[in-house]
């Protein structure tokens, strides 16, 4: 298992790890198999979707925080309710096929870190598995 440090700067934040998901998957030297994604956070999630314009994290940042506001009467008394929820409907995990020793994205296919409770230094955990042989 490997593991990707995080380092956020802002409350909610989307950040770009496919760079160094992908060199995960080349350091374990798998060729074929699945790269499973997981985030031990409660307040933290992890997601694919397009990189190549920015102004789509921003929009889902956006939508994200309309449906579940910050400050919304929660009972749980630490302030960070909104981040427990949008963590859960996000996911704390994803799974990548691996071919060639590189991950399976498509052409627009990003990996991104979801910060709701930041700024926060959190962890992202790589397993690559092989293919049973």
């Amino acid at each position: 298992m490997q593991v990707i440090s995080v380092s956020t700067s802002s409350r909610t934040q989307f950040v770009d790890v496919t760079a160094q998901v992908r060199a995960a998957v080349k350091k374990s030297g798998v060729k074929s198999g699945i790269c499973v994604l997981f985030v031990p956070h409660t307040t933290a999630a992890v997601t694919i979707n397009e990189n190549a314009d920015p102004d789509v994290t921003r929009d889902m940042r956006t939508e994200i925080d309309k449906v579940i506001p910050f400050d919304d009467g929660y009972a749980h008394t630490e302030g960070n309710s909104a981040a427990h929820i949008k963590s859960s409907l996000v996911g704390c995990d994803q799974t990548l096929l691996v071919e060639k020793g590189e991950p399976v994205l498509g052409t627009w296919q990003g990996v991104y870190f979801c910060e709701f409770d930041g700024p926060r230094s959190r962890k992202l955990y790589v397993k690559v598995i092989p293919d049973p042989q």
